[in-house]
């Protein structure tokens, strides 16, 4: 995300309301000053700095300039639009970052096992590939881990047979870089980077992934 300031931000999503993403808007420095709430002389600033970084472009008249958002400008706000997106559809599906990484080998003995490939043929209507695909997100959006298990999600009952009980686990479907799948929480507290993934498909072969690479994941809160 650019790390331009949030006044400058503020800005350009003033020039934006007046249709300046479309065409040329007429604005004086006063005029955009008492919109921004602050003096004649710190809204030239802001002007002076957005042209100087080819945020916007200025032609002048004998009163007063003519302003228009370039294209840079125009991405900048759009990656605003998209975070924003992204708050509010927090209430309906979560978006995760991260990279591929390899596991222990586990997911496989896992997903086969009968407890659980019953349950997940049945709660999330797909047979699972055998094994998991493990993506690493930053330590930051642990934080939306926090909010997602607010979520009831589908459970994946405990079962026990003659020589252990296997753990029950939290599920919600999901897709990785649009590719049906579903993330698999254990039902125990799991302070962890790692999520788990399975799928109807081979994740790897289908994403054409390897350790490293980027995916971007999409967890629906609606079962």
């Amino acid at each position: 995300m650019n790390n331009m300031k949030s006044y400058l931000l503020q800005v350009l999503k003033e020039l934006a309301l007046l249709g300046g993403m479309h065409q040329f808007v007429e604005i004086s420095s006063l005029e955009l000053a008492e919109q921004l709430q602050t003096s004649q002389q710190t809204a030239s600033r802001y002007l002076l700095t957005l042209d100087a970084q080819n945020y916007i472009t200025r032609q002048f008249g004998v009163k007063k300039q003519l302003i228009q958002i370039t294209d840079k400008g125009i991405d900048l706000l759009k990656q605003e639009y998209t975070l924003f997106q992204q708050i509010f559809e927090m209430m309906h599906k979560i978006h995760f970052h991260g990279h591929i990484v390899s596991g222990l080998g586990e997911g496989t003995y896992y997903t086969e096992q009968p407890g659980y490939l019953t349950q997940f043929q049945e709660k999330l209507h797909f047979r699972p590939h055998p094994g998991t695909l493990n993506v690493e997100i930053e330590y930051i959006e642990r934080n939306k881990l926090r909010v997602l298990r607010q979520y009831d999600g589908i459970l994946i009952q405990e079962y026990k047979t003659k020589n252990r009980t296997f753990g029950g686990v939290i599920c919600f479907h999901a897709e990785i870089n649009s590719i049906k799948a579903a993330i698999v929480l254990p039902t125990r507290t799991h302070h962890s980077t790692i999520l788990e993934f399975i799928s109807p498909y081979h994740l790897r072969e289908k994403l054409k992934v390897e350790d490293g690479d980027e995916v971007t994941s999409t967890i629906y809160l609606q079962s």
